[in-house]
């Protein structure tokens, strides 16, 4: 279809248009992060129990009933977790504070004597009290401002703590009006969309749905269970702080071989501290703890609950993590998974029309048949449909 000068100057004004409207929403977001994470996880709440509502409802119960007894549900889980988690988290805190004396025997001891010796820099005198007083003398202008900065942020984060608290008490009430009403959400977006592309529109939201389902509910029970494995398997092999090592390593595993990595980090360090020293058993043992939960992963998990709905690369999905935390903080991380897996979709969706395009097949090759009519030669370019004599 060939265009006018006024029908592109037209569609190139409708193109700056979207995009100068899409650049103001993300401003808009970037200045209402804060506030708006409450919003996107009840959202998330409402998306993921809206189908176990949308099955009440074919039994012939109520909207209502269907959302009470899901949102109950939830309510029952996260509280029975929260029963079971936090005491055993506060005791591997417990055991955390009470091992901070000897992880300051073991650095004074033995790490940084160690790493002394490994590269000839002298940090022992530095940590001598009477060398940081003076240190804190001769600097203490700097140190006035450093304290200005760190109590500017104490008050800060007193004010951050009561919004996470604010935001706790309000992800409930806010999960349940979403998911009472999502059906009513659902149809008032699908509204707005033009009726040209509403076909398309709802191919590619229905695509999208698709794989954000199954890449949450499939990770989300992938790092439940890194998190157990974990846990107890270097709980078994007598580390203290085990449980808590395994737990946090499970949490961050949505983060591509980070999970893995933290938690070997953090296990070896604890294994050096508990042990005073080298101890290679322990070390070994943790080395197979983390080497038989990343073949579970990779080989019986991820293939079993996950799949390949998400088709993101484990580099792609790590930009798509640090970039939303560098653009939106930790809303930009919340968001970053979904946005990466409908960006995936909208990408296929356009290599597939660029596929079938003009400018990726070009024009047709002419076929050049020469056939013999009323003793002259006539040649057909199918290309064009034209006859050439």
């Amino acid at each position: 279809m060939i265009l006018t000068p006024e029908a592109e100057i037209a569609q190139f004004l409708r193109r700056i248009k979207y995009i100068l409207f899409a650049l103001a929403v993300g401003w808009v977001v970037w200045l209402l992060a804060p506030i708006l994470t409450p919003f996107v996880l009840a959202l998330a709440l409402a998306w993921l129990g809206d189908p176990l509502v949308d099955r009440i409802e074919a039994t012939g119960r109520s909207r209502n009933t269907g959302v009470v007894l899901v949102f109950l549900a939830m309510v029952l889980v996260i509280t029975a977790a929260l029963l079971i988690l936090v005491p055993m988290i506060e005791r591997q805190i417990s055991t955390l504070i009470a091992a901070i004396p000897q992880v300051q025997q073991w650095l004074m001891q033995n790490a940084i004597p160690w790493f002394e010796q490994k590269t000839g820099m002298e940090i022992m005198p530095w940590l001598e009290p009477d060398r940081l007083i003076d240190w804190v003398r001769s600097h203490w202008e700097q140190a006035g401002g450093v304290a200005k900065t760190f109590f500017g942020y104490v008050s800060r984060s007193g004010f951050a703590m009561v919004t996470w608290v604010v935001n706790i008490l309000l992800l409930p009430i806010l999960a349940f009006y979403f998911l009472r009403d999502w059906d009513k959400l659902v149809e008032r977006v699908a509204s707005t969309i033009p009726r040209n592309h509403v076909g398309t529109i709802t191919k590619l939201a229905r695509e999208s749905n698709d794989v954000l389902g199954a890449f949450i509910r499939g990770q989300f029970l992938v790092m439940v269970a890194l998190g157990l494995i974990y846990a107890i398997g270097l709980s078994l092999v007598g580390l203290k702080l085990g449980l808590l090592i395994g737990l946090v390593a499970g949490l961050i595993s949505f983060i591509p071989y980070l999970g893995a990595t933290t938690g070997i980090v953090m296990a070896v360090l604890a294994a050096l501290v508990q042990a005073q020293g080298f101890d290679l058993k322990l070390l070994i043992l943790v080395g197979v703890v983390f080497t038989v939960g990343q073949l579970l992963e990779s080989y019986v998990l991820t293939p079993r609950i996950v799949g390949d709905k998400i088709g993101l690369h484990p580099v792609a999905v790590i930009f798509a993590v640090m970039a939303g935390g560098q653009l939106f903080g930790f809303l930009g991380m919340l968001l970053a998974l979904p946005v990466a897996a409908v960006s995936n979709v909208l990408l296929r969706y356009a290599h597939l029309r660029y596929r079938e395009s003009e400018l990726y097949a070009g024009e047709p090759n002419a076929i050049v048949i020469e056939t013999h009519v009323d003793r002259q030669t006539v040649i057909i370019d199918t290309s064009k449909g034209q006859d050439l004599k």
